[in-house]
């Protein structure tokens, strides 16, 4: 070590620098084979602290190691100086992979042998200040500096920055002399002009505009368009970091772009064994969108590899949900589509030395410090006919696996690839008992379908490396692997084995409950599918993980339905009012508009007759101060009628409870004053069942033992869902089709449930007309 630390300070390295630098077994290796190559062309002691500092800048950043004497060497022989030379000369050779490098177009593309005089210098620098000699006189040394630099930069391609920012002083200081005291003045900033609330309001709000959902200004698929991910271009895979170039990785590109057209493909693989929740909006939006955005195309690929537990409702809804959320997948394919040509690969992975057939159990694999396998050195003849038997039958289930060579990135040996399973595939009936695992099957089939971009969440990063591996390992084209941050929401579990233990214990009615976070659940409930959509975009498109309220998907709800849900009138807790100056023969069609703030959007009519009803909290006996709403000596409007009442009569049953108000009415223009407040009513309304719903667990994060100690089923709101089977609603209502949506004036949105019958309507609180501060 302290021939290493010694190696390493003479060459520049801080002696703290050099001890950091062994610590990485790697980096210290390839740095030594850096300074052997340049000591070979300059002599043991010709490699100065410049070289030196070079030659570590140059390892340090080298992801292809097999450049590295390449590079080293045009380091040591001065062809490669500075640190913009040495930018050019790895993003070259990153660009190009194969051998050999065409030396001509190495040199000129990293400047070597370019040389910029101080005369060269001194007229580019002049041509810029000339340039904008106009502002640096009315500005002085206010001026942006930083602009002249640049454009000097862009100028001098390969000049020393250093000199170039000496020359622009020396020329700006030559034409506006010393600096004056008002030139040290601090410059004072110009105040925003302030912006009306309407137009704040119109920033902030996230509208649908020609499909694409706007997001502060940004659309989703802007968010997603061209390099704003700065994903690889479609037939440049091998630029992405950590992607492994073999000698017939061009030949495969080729091969590939020829299929592809140079278009990106994405797919959207979930497997088929529960039901669509709120964290999968942002895969389908992210694939599907990323397809779209870049006019790509996305597959549909039902990860159908594990058929005990695959059922055909979970085919159906995950295509359904797809569809809702506004996306047509280019093809449906499923991996069982493949299962006989991954079996060949396999039988082919095996010939080439790199799987065998293990018998450790599965309890002997679990974990990262599963023991090595015995059978890892079996002999390839040997695996393939057990893996023969395998798929035979001549084995039982947990007595033999196919198992991959190779480590992944979180230190797990040797993947399984294929298990026995004496279960009948959904598809493929009995004709399969082993089956292919997801580390297996998933990157191939990406290769099958020629995929560009394969997205999936943060915590498939340790798979990236077995992703490269095996696709190389039996030489066919390999994708991509980009990973982004999951969408998690609080207060709630999208666990498919929790959610079932919710509905077994019966806490919940089933998958599509609508106090669960699963999309069959949100639709239910009333949540529009843009709405969701722009929730996606509110987030972002960003590889980060983050977890949110529910409070801020339920506003994207509001501001959706805002614009789109027509207004009714509805009474959950009834209170009858009779109205005694007008007669019980005397009906009138009173017109509400569907949408106030926008009549020309249509309207409605709703009877109005002596009887009507309003909510029992719109009326109080006793006055307190700042209540505005019905008393015997209040009276209010009633809202689209035109009316006020004035309470008269106080009618009660036997335990004293108000039951029935009677009331006199006049036309609101010839009341006595104007009435503090216009509530809700209906007349000749539909008896309908009304649900209203709180969030499901009484804690943020349920499943934190630190948090709930007692477990999520301990942590149940009993709150959670009020029925109400006997609310009122007006008559406009009666042809809604289930999930049509509503905004029941001063009580919230609300949307037609599939329970409804033509005797009862059942209608979902989608979400309340405002956020409420108090929830729990």
């Amino acid at each position: 070590m302290a021939d290493a630390v010694t190696l390493f300070t003479a060459i520049g390295l801080s002696e703290q620098k050099a001890k950091e630098t062994l610590k990485n077994e790697a980096l210290t290796s390839a740095l030594k084979d850096a300074i052997a190559q340049a000591q070979v062309v300059n002599g043991a002691t010709g490699v100065d602290k410049a070289m030196g500092t070079m030659l570590y800048s140059m390892v340090s950043r080298l992801k292809d190691t097999k450049r590295l004497t390449f590079l080293a060497d045009h380091i040591a022989r001065h062809k490669i100086c500075t640190e913009l030379q040495l930018a050019a000369a790895l993003e070259f050779v990153k660009n190009h992979p194969q051998d050999p490098i065409n030396q001509a177009e190495f040199e000129n593309v990293c400047g070597v042998g370019v040389v910029i005089t101080p005369e060269q210098i001194e007229e580019a620098v002049e041509v810029v200040i000339n340039k904008h000699k106009e502002l640096l006189l009315k500005e002085r040394y206010r001026y942006n500096m930083g602009l002249l630099m640049g454009e000097s930069r862009a100028a001098l391609k390969w000049a020393d920055g250093k000199i170039i920012k000496n020359e622009v002083d020396v020329q700006v200081l030559h034409l506006l002399g010393a600096k004056t005291e008002a030139d040290l003045e601090k410059k004072t900033k110009p105040q925003k002009a302030k912006t009306s609330e309407s137009e704040a309001k119109a920033k902030k709000e996230e509208v649908a505009v020609n499909g694409e959902v706007q997001s502060e200004g940004k659309s989703l698929m802007e968010q997603l368009r061209g390099e704003a991910l700065k994903f690889h271009k479609t037939g440049e895979n091998y630029k992405t970091e950590g992607y492994v170039v073999t000698p017939n990785t061009m030949d495969l590109l080729k091969k590939h772009m020829e299929i592809t057209g140079g278009q990106i493909r994405t797919r959207f693989p979930p497997e088929p064994n529960g039901i669509l929740h709120i964290g999968h909006a942002k895969a389908i939006n992210f694939n599907f969108g990323y397809a779209k955005a870049n006019d790509g195309i996305c597959f549909l690929r039902y990860d159908d590899t594990n058929p005990e537990k695959e059922e055909e409702k979970y085919f159906t809804a995950i295509k359904d949900m797809v569809g809702w959320l506004g996306y047509e997948p280019y093809q449906i394919t499923h991996a069982s589509d493949n299962f006989q040509r991954l079996y060949d690969l396999a039988v082919d992975l095996v010939r080439r030395g790199h799987a065998y057939v293990c018998h450790q159990r599965g309890e002997e694999l679990k974990g990262h410090n599963a023991p090595p396998s015995p059978w890892r050195e079996r002999p390839m003849e040997e695996s393939l006919v057990l893996f023969q038997r395998m798929k035979t039958g001549l084995f039982a289930e947990g007595e033999a696996t196919l198992r991959m060579k190779m480590v992944m990135e979180d230190g797990k040996m040797d993947p399984v690839a294929y298990r026995i399973k004496y279960t009948p595939h959904h598809r493929t009936g009995d004709a399969w008992c082993i089956y292919p695992t997801y580390d297996y099957t998933h990157c191939l089939c990406d290769s099958i379908e020629n995929i560009t971009h394969s997205l999936c969440t943060k915590e498939f990063q340790a798979r990236r490396s077995s992703y490269f591996w095996l696709c190389n390992a039996l030489d066919v084209y390999c994708p991509v692997q980009w990973e982004y941050g999951r969408l998690n929401l609080t207060y709630t579990v999208v666990s498919k084995r929790k959610i079932i233990k919710l509905v077994e214990t019966g806490v919940v009615r089933d998958w599509d409950d609508p106090r669960l976070f699963t999309l069959t659940a949100l639709r239910r409930r009333g949540f529009p599918s843009v709405a969701i959509n722009n929730f996606c975009a509110r987030v972002g498109v960003t590889v980060a993980q983050v977890t949110m309220e529910p409070h801020l998907l339920e506003a994207c709800v509001r501001d959706v339905l805002n614009d789109t849900a027509p207004r009714a009138m509805a009474v959950l807790e009834p209170l009858k009012v009779t109205i005694t100056n007008r007669s019980a023969d005397l009906k009138s069609d009173v017109q509400v508009p569907n949408f106030p703030a926008d009549e020309a959007k249509g309207s409605h009519v709703v009877p109005f007759t002596n009887i009507v009803f309003i909510e029992q909290s719109d009326f109080r006996e006793v006055m307190e101060k700042g209540y505005k709403r019905l008393t015997p000596d209040q009276p209010v409007g009633l809202r689209h009628a035109g009316y006020v009442i004035t309470v008269q009569k106080v009618i009660k049953d036997a335990q004293g409870k108000v039951v029935e108000l009677e009331v006199s009415c006049c036309v609101s223009t010839e009341a006595k004053e104007k009435p503090k407040a216009f509530i809700h009513w209906v007349s000749q309304p539909l008896k309908c069942e009304v649900r209203l719903y709180e969030r499901l667990f009484l804690h943020k994060n349920p499943e934190d033992p630190s948090e709930v100690p007692g477990g999520f089923l301990s942590d149940i709101n009993p709150h959670s869902m009020e029925v109400i089977d006997s609310a009122l609603v007006d008559r406009s209502v009666a042809g809604a089709k289930v999930l049509d949506r509503f905004q029941f004036e001063r009580m919230g949105y609300f949307s037609l449930d599939p329970d409804s019958t033509a005797d009862k309507l059942v209608f979902n609180r989608t979400v309340t007309l405002k956020e409420d501060p108090g929830k729990i």
